[in-house]
């Protein structure tokens, strides 16, 4: 979708509104992220007092957000937790003086308490879901505030998951996402999450009646007006796509009486509407503009996107037509800097998902960020959106209640965003009684109405979708449970811990760690193949269920936490670096879908100890495979489909021995050569390329991005050495920050860091070079 320039908004308004004036302040909303200064607790037995009162604190270490307190090591078994400390000076313009002021905290782990000037406003528990501090009472405007913040990220028993000992992924700490300083008039629309009223707050996009030639939006606009005295008020709407208003609709006139707050529902019919799908993923930007005494007094823009889910049966359809939805599950676990990512390298995460060939992800397991989710929207990836829950319950209530209030704020903050299929109100690995379940479950009916609104559970009573991980049990699919069924993880444990599988009996030459899915970009071509062959497995099995969906674990490695290793089950590694099963799921897109392109991939290395059976995949019609020049036959696919479901299996081409050389992969569609890839057998390494992961996304320096490089060691033929023993020593000039080891060791050839920039981050010159080699690369960032 095309950003709207700002001053193309305030045409947009004028032509809204007519004669009402825009001249008055109406609402803004900046990012606070700079100039925070943070420190770790040492002595916990220092009162809170100190903290807030110590006026030294800049002596603090200075810092940006979004911040992690730790900054790891590559494999986490002994995350920090702790206490810390966030503070920050500001100054209030008199502008504001008279205004709501408030500051939204998207993520802060895990019990978060907030004082401003000295004041406490309030205590949170939970890291994964927002809050929101009203601090109009207390701000200064002839001197500065000051915010302070204390984080406790250990253990906690009432938010949970179960201990961190025991937890097979890391939940970090710090104010890991965005925090922003909004200002609003004494009339304005409200916050979902501080109202905290049921189906409410804010505003609330729902849909009636869509098809392809109408929809009816439904827009609930919750206000309150804090003024001494009643205002009459109007309410204007307008959708907009491509810079242009599509459709309008003005309120009448409204009476709010004072210290009164009130929802108005409006509906805006839309003929032709451009229906949101993972092909065609059409968003409009909802423009709400409230005026009071022929004055603007407050806007707010909602990205939305028009659908219509339905469930037939087990059978999913989207918009009218059966859909199945190929995915993967994600965690949101960064290298070293933990949950702390920049937005842009949450869409870049997104984007490597849409990419790999799926669309569809579940968000595992707990809520993860605003920048993530909008990815998703933007980009055509539906999700199943989970709150916090892994191998843990209790019978207390504070518990409960605790869980029951982050369902509520998940919907809330997350029920206008067009990639949402389901709620994950389910605590994942948890037997839950069925009591705790009905109530999750009626929450979640009542924040959402209507019959868009599904619930999704691993536990197979109360939730409109079952989700069953294939992995945990042998016989994944229960022929006499008729409802929605999602496979919800699958391709990982069942190979690890040998407990499940279809053919593993025919691997019995084979070690444990040979057969298993988790294997390391480093553990070699053969390892790396097998790993393909148990997804390529599963998979195949999952499209045999009436399962509507599935989602492979996971799409990246991560840290398990309690152990001394990485959980290696991704298709891409802990930097993002794709392993060969990455192409077999980019081959079960069509090459003619809208998100998708003919593409072929040669999974084997071509090395002296590389196998002679050679895997290729693609969603060609027809491959020819050559060695040095010369043909060794074409292939079609032995099945091209499995009941409605694509699959294009991958194409085996046997060489009686070893020949060293090139391999060459020509996939035909319609009798024509569309797309080809070479395999050199590798030589000696003659030199370091230095690259930067942007994934289509430009290193944004005026939000604190953080980016991937990586330095690869290559033959004259620009074939990766993935045998080579060295190590990879980056440098950097200029006002910026590499994190993570450094020296780099060589893993399967590439070595990886990551950089942080800032707005002082310009002219930047980094540096690869080896150690043995003496190799060396540069690139300039202006």
């Amino acid at each position: 979708m095309k950003i709207i320039h700002p001053t193309i908004f305030i045409v947009l308004i004028s032509s809204i509104i007519g004669c009402a004036k825009n001249t008055n302040f109406s609402s803004s909303k900046e990012k606070f992220n700079s100039d925070w200064y943070f420190t770790k607790v040492e002595n916990e037995d220092v009162s809170d007092h100190t903290f807030i009162n110590e006026e030294a604190f800049t002596a603090w270490q200075k810092i940006s957000l979004p911040h992690t307190p730790q900054i790891e090591p590559k494999i986490v078994n002994n995350q920090w937790q702790g206490i810390s400390w966030y503070k920050k000076e500001f100054l209030l313009p008199h502008s504001k003086k008279g205004k709501k002021l408030f500051l939204h905290f998207e993520g802060a782990m895990n019990i978060a308490e907030v004082w401003v000037n000295n004041k406490k406003l309030i205590t949170h528990h939970g890291g994964y879901l927002p809050f929101v501090v009203d601090f109009s009472d207390v701000a200064n405007f002839y001197k500065e505030n000051t915010i302070a913040i204390k984080l406790n990220n250990k253990d906690n028993p009432i938010t949970g998951p179960k201990p961190l000992e025991k937890l097979d992924f890391n939940t970090y700490g710090g104010i890991y996402r965005n925090v922003w300083l909004i200002t609003k008039n004494k009339l304005y629309i409200t916050d979902p999450i501080l109202e905290n009223k049921t189906a409410s707050g804010g505003i609330f996009v729902q849909y009636n009646n869509v098809s392809k030639e109408k929809a009816t939006i439904q827009i609930k606009t919750h206000l309150r007006n804090e003024n001494s005295t009643s205002k009459t008020i109007y309410i204007s709407h307008s959708l907009i796509s491509n810079d242009s208003i599509v459709k309008n609709i003005r309120s009448k006139k409204i009476n709010l009486a004072a210290n009164f707050d009130k929802e108005i529902v409006l509906e805006l019919p839309v003929e032709n509407p451009k229906l949101w799908c993972p092909d065609f993923p059409n968003l409009y930007v909802l423009k709400t503009v409230v005026t009071a005494n022929n004055t603007v007094v407050d806007t707010e823009k909602t990205t939305i996107g028009i659908k219509t889910m339905e469930f037939k049966g087990q059978d999913f359809y989207l918009n009218g037509k059966k859909t199945f939805l190929r995915g993967v599950n994600r965690h949101q676990e960064y290298p070293y800097i933990g949950y702390a990512l920049s937005d842009n390298a949450n869409y870049r995460d997104a984007k490597k998902i849409k990419d790999a060939g799926f669309d569809y992800v579940r968000l595992s397991h707990y809520p993860q960020s605003k920048s993530f989710m909008n990815a998703c929207d933007e980009l055509g990836l539906i999700n199943i959106n989970a709150i916090l829950g892994w191998q843990y319950f209790s019978e207390n209530k504070a518990f409960q209640k605790h869980i029951f209030q982050t369902a509520k704020d998940l919907i809330r903050r997350d029920r206008n965003h067009a990639s949402v299929m389901a709620w994950e109100v389910s605590l994942n690995e948890s037997w839950m009684p069925e009591t705790f379940i009905d109530s999750l479950t009626i929450i979640a009916k009542e924040e959402y109405p209507g019959n868009q609104n599904f619930t999704a559970g691993w536990q197979s009573y109360g939730y409109d979708i079952y989700l069953q991980a294939r992995q945990h049990r042998l016989k994944h699919y229960d022929k006499n449970l008729k409802k929605p069924y999602n496979v919800s993880e699958y391709g990982d444990w069942e190979y690890y811990a040998m407990n499940a599988g279809l053919h593993q009996d025919s691997w019995g030459d084979l070690l444990q760690q040979e057969r298993s899915s988790r294997q390391l970009r480093s553990a070699g071509e053969k390892a790396l193949l097998q790993q393909a062959t148990n997804i390529q497995e599963a998979h195949n099995d999952n499209l045999k269920t009436p399962a509507f969906s599935d989602g492979y674990w996971a799409m990246f490695d991560y840290n398990r936490g309690y152990a001394n290793d990485l959980e290696a089950s991704g298709i891409m590694d802990l930097f993002r670096i794709p392993k060969p099963m990455y192409y077999f799921y980019k081959s079960q897109r069509d090459a003619d879908n809208p998100n998708g392109k003919p593409m072929i991939y040669i999974a084997n290395q071509w090395k002296e100890d590389s196998p002679l059976d050679i895997r290729i995949f693609s969603n060609c019609e027809e491959v020819e495979l050559f060695l040095n020049g010369k043909s060794l036959g074409k292939q079609k696919p032995d099945n091209n489909r499995i009941s409605d479901k694509i699959n294009h299996p991958p194409f085996t081409f046997n060489l009686s021995k070893y020949q060293k050389g090139n391999l060459e992969a020509k996939g035909f569609i319609n009798n024509k050569i569309v797309v080809n890839h070479t395999v050199k057998s590798p030589k000696k390494a003659k030199k370091i390329e230095l690259k930067i992961d942007k994934s289509s996304y430009e290193i944004d320096k005026k939000n604190n991005d953080v980016v991937l490089l990586y330095a690869n060691i290559m033959d004259e033929n620009e074939t990766i050495i993935t045998n080579s023993l060295d190590s990879v020593k980056f440098t950097l000039e200029g006002n910026a920050e590499l994190i993570g080891e450094n020296p780099v060791k060589l893993e399967a050839g590439t070595a990886s860091i990551l950089l942080k920039v800032s707005k002082k981050s310009k002219n930047l010159k980094i540096t690869a070079s080896t150690s043995k080699t003496n190799f060396n690369d540069i690139i300039s960032i202006q």
